[in-house]
């Protein structure tokens, strides 16, 4: 069995979730490793960190913790060739870019089970809350075929918690303080589970409230925005995770888990635009939008058996729904909704599906996987309209996804291994409904868009070589697709934009060599990667078709490469040091094709050239820790909400790089229970990440832990 684990560098049979670098279940001894739900990780290939050390593809619980990144998109950005952004605009949305790859195309799931919404699949990474979570998976460009489909650029993963002990408790409280040290919100985690030899429960509930959050003392005030605390910014957001299993014997087990999330969010305005209605002509249209629920819940079964001594069979079975209501105002009183801009907007979700992956030990040095997916979505929408007040009848659109994957990996040294994997995905649309006037004119009614269905063939490849127990080099290629959304397919975007049902997969072709090498205290890992876009989604103008509107089409393609350095060192018994560093160049081209006007200008936005994180853990005495970290990230483009002369040609232009200073200190009053009290954003630098949105400035927190 050992030389099974050296040789195939990846998943045990028993456990064949994590693929690690220098890391086998056997070896494995570490409490926080143990705390992950094994059953809901996906296939990665690197190496998990130990404690607060951040790895290349995972970023474990108390990382998450010690940093105070309560959020996803806050705690994925500290992960090498992980950018956060934020969409601006109205609709207040965090964002996660995977070495450039944004939300549609990098895929999030929590415990395995896909987090999709069919419509437009505009997630929102800030609604995610982590104190649950026991590690962040982010594959990044070679994702394996066996995870399922749409992975064009990776994956992030949400491993949940699981009991490691008979009983098992923790509770924690934040209390976070605005730039002037008054109330600006809380957070509280609670968990409680039992581990018995035979079964496990485990409940645990995470709660944010951002009552508002303070921009930098270096604003100017504008005539949106006077500065101090910022307009719009509260947000409340809950989430439940409960789950028990059974486990018979050393390599079955079987679970079941249940995870809701509530969140209600505002939209901050932009600090320049002109929002004083009657409008100027040409000037931007003012939305007042703010959500009062945005709500994701999951019940999931997921299992894993052993057949015999040279297979096992992993199940995962689920239904997801997700509700949101979308609510527009007169004007930003947001008391009123009389005029033609206001609406309210609601999304009723519901998904279910499946999966099931066989690994077959052929011989002591191949194995074999077979994986089957299958998921159905149902989107339904309706909206009321004013001054009117009509409501819309409910839309529908149904779709079924499925893939068929196969991946062998064989060593063929006990220090050489390839891994070989190929996916077949197809997406079959059964309904697809709208509510207006149908082509072609008539009156007001439910139509259908035709329906055209879609496939895609995905392949990939991935040589690990380790010459020694310290050393790993690896060299992989990864060619995969993702389908459009039903936004992209069928939206009018309020009768600026025409459909195209026939729009095909966006396609990508993923590039990566690196390496590890541990040198005694000292850890580095290094990779390097270059993907090739095709057949991007872009929106251009048919030459027939009347100016100001556009639709979507294959015609883009683009180029992505740079390279990553992450270093960790345990310096002497008190003090580890650690940081990494990401480099990222995008280029994008539109095709000109007969019959289209493309942009006369385009560019990609909100992924920096350069980003950078590190950190210190410095233990001067007995339970006292002190953790200094500093993110630093170099400007990035961004559009501007106003167009210049000529009218129609965006407006893009480069946004200030920014250097943020963050601080935190632990002091472990008794065993078990730790006070600690820190500041995020020291220098209290006022920057942004898009045209009109600044970003927080200096805050404060103080916080309570206590684990048993």
């Amino acid at each position: 069995m050992r030389y099974l684990l050296s040789a195939a560098s990846l998943l045990a049979v028993a456990s064949p979730a994590f693929a690690q670098e220098g890391v086998t279940p056997e070896s494995e001894t570490r409490a926080e490793a143990d705390t992950a739900f094994g059953l809901g990780q996906i296939i990665v290939t690197g190496r998990r960190p130990e404690g607060i050390a951040i790895g290349g593809e995972t970023l474990g619980q108390e990382a998450i913790y010690t940093f105070n990144r309560n959020s996803l998109d806050e705690a994925a950005s500290i992960i090498p060739g992980v950018t956060a952004s934020n969409t601006g605009g109205s609709r207040n949305e965090r964002l996660i870019f995977v070495r450039g790859f944004d939300r549609f195309q990098v895929p999030l799931s929590i415990d395995g089970i896909r987090v999709y919404l069919p419509a437009d699949n505009r997630l929102d990474y800030g609604r995610f809350l982590t104190p649950d979570i026991a590690e962040i998976q982010v594959v990044k460009g070679y994702a394996s075929v066996l995870n399922g489909p749409g992975a064009l650029g990776g994956a992030i993963n949400l491993v949940t918690r699981k009991p490691t002990k008979s009983l098992e408790v923790e509770a924690r409280g934040t209390l976070n303080l605005d730039r002037d040290v008054d109330y600006g919100g809380y957070n509280v985690f609670g968990l409680l589970g039992t581990r018995q030899d035979k079964f496990y429960v485990q409940g645990s509930y995470a709660r944010n409230v951002q009552d508002h959050w303070d921009l930098a003392g270096g604003f100017e005030p504008t005539a949106n925005e006077d500065g101090g605390a910022r307009d719009f910014s509260s947000t409340r957001d809950w989430r439940l995770n409960a789950k028990a299993g059974i486990t018979p014997n050393a390599t079955d087990e079987y679970s079941i888990s249940y995870t809701r999330q509530e969140g209600r969010k505002n939209a901050p305005l932009h600090v320049t635009d002109d929002i004083v209605p009657p409008l100027v002509p040409g000037s931007p249209n003012p939305r007042f939008w703010s959500w009062p629920y945005w709500n994701i819940e999951s019940l999931y079964f997921l299992s894993t058996t052993a057949l015999g001594d040279r297979a096992t069979l992993k199940t995962r079975a689920y239904r997801n729904a997700f509700n949101n209501l979308l609510r527009s105002f007169d004007d930003r009183t947001q008391t009123t909704q009389t005029l033609g801009r206001a609406f309210n907007s609601y999304y009723e979700d519901r998904a279910y599906g499946g999966s099931a992956q066989l690994d077959v030990q052929l011989t002591p040095a191949d194995r074999f996987s077979l994986a089957a997916h299958y998921r159905r979505d149902k989107h339904v929408e309706f909206q009321q309209g004013f001054p009117s007040g009509f409501t819309e009848p409910h839309q529908e659109n149904l779709e079924d996804t499925y893939s068929i994957a196969a991946e062998n990996l064989l060593a063929i040294t006990p220090a050489l291994s390839l891994t070989l994997g190929a996916s077949y995905d197809w997406r079959d649309l059964k309904k697809a409904e709208e509510y207006g006037t149908p082509p072609g004119g008539g009156a007001a009614r439910i139509f259908s868009y035709p329906l055209a269905n879609a496939a895609a063939f995905n392949w990939q490849g991935r040589l690990e070589w380790r010459p020694e127990g310290d050393t790993s080099l690896h060299a992989s290629v990864s060619r995969r697709s993702r389908f459009p959304t039903i936004f992209e397919r069928f939206s009018t975007q309020f009768g600026t934009a025409a459909s195209n049902p026939g729009l095909d997969a966006e396609r990508a072709t993923n590039y990566e060599v690196g390496g590890t090498r541990v040198l005694g205290p000292v850890t580095v890992e290094v990779a390097a990667f270059y993907s090739d876009i095709s057949k991007a989604v872009v929106a251009i103008r048919p030459a027939d078709a009347p100016a100001g509107t556009s639709q979507r089409q294959n015609l883009g393609d683009a180029d992505y490469y740079g390279a990553e350095l992450s270093v960790t060192a345990r310096v002497a018994g008190t003090l580890l040091v650690g940081g990494n560093y990401s480099y990222i160049h995008r280029d994008f081209d539109t095709r000109e094709r007969a019959g289209v006007v493309v942009p006369l200008a385009f560019e990609l936005t909100d992924v920096p050239g350069h980003k950078g994180f590190v950190y210190a853990d410095w233990s001067p005495m007995p339970r006292l820790h002190i953790v200094p970290n500093v993110e630093a990230a170099s400007n990035r483009t961004t559009l501007a909400s106003t167009t210049p002369t000529p009218p129609g040609i965006p407006f893009y232009y480069r946004m200030g790089s920014y250097v943020q200073g963050n601080l935190r200190v632990d002091y472990e009053v008794v065993d078990g229970v730790t006070l600690g009290m820190g500041a995020r954003n020291l220098f209290d630098d006022n920057y942004q990440f898009v045209d009109g949105f600044p970003e927080a400035g200096r805050s404060f927190f103080a916080s309570l832990r206590a684990r048993y």
